[in-house]
């Protein structure tokens, strides 16, 4: 191995490991707590060397929110891969995606609710943001109905996945409905 390679192995690993201790550092104490002081101490580096990787906790975010939207399609794809009815793949998409949330709160935040810097829903957005887009689609496109577009029926569903997940988050919703919530918008798709 060169010595270029070696450094750039341990670019890559030092930036793996401010992502994955700000993630852990969010996920423990919320976002506020993602200083690049507080990340500097935890993974024993200067902040200029933090600084050599990323200008600041924006770039972070959106590095969590692109590792996450990789995450997040794969887990969906894992729970719809099982299902062969097309209303039990939506289903099992729906709680795949719930789940997620619900499991990664401060993961979701850097994907939704936080300005990580990354373009959505325009040609320049990164590749594990369109993804993660085309794993909802690829269930959600297949029940859109005739005659409506299935990139804006999978928006629409999605909205209501995020309402669902934010609320039920926040506390706004009664927990023992979330089963019949899935359910209810299940049976109101278009398709049989």
């Amino acid at each position: 191995m060169s010595v270029k390679e070696r450094k750039q192995r341990e670019q890559a690993d030092r930036e793996r490991l401010i992502v994955a201790t700000a993630r852990e550092l969010a996920e423990q104490q919320g976002w506020d707590a993602v200083t690049t002081r507080r990340l500097a101490e935890r993974i024993e580096y200067s902040q200029p060397v933090l600084y050599s990787h990323f200008r600041g906790k924006r770039e972070i975010i959106g590095a969590v929110a692109l590792q996450g939207a990789t995450e997040m399609a794969a887990a969906v794809r894992a729970a719809t891969s099982a299902e062969d009815d097309p209303r039990a793949r939506v289903a099992a998409l729906a709680r795949a995606y719930l789940d997620f949330a619900a499991r990664n709160p401060a993961v979701y935040d850097a994907l939704f609710q936080l300005d990580g810097g990354l373009a959505y829903a325009q040609e320049d957005t990164p590749a594990p943001l369109k993804d993660a887009f085309a794993a909802l689609m690829e269930s959600l496109g297949e029940v859109a109905g005739d005659g409506v577009d299935p990139g804006l029926f999978t928006e629409v569903f999605w909205a209501s996945l995020h309402g669902l997940a934010t609320l039920t988050r926040a506390g706004r919703l009664l927990p023992e409905y979330a089963e019949r919530r899935v359910q209810l918008l299940v049976d109101r798709l278009p398709v049989a």
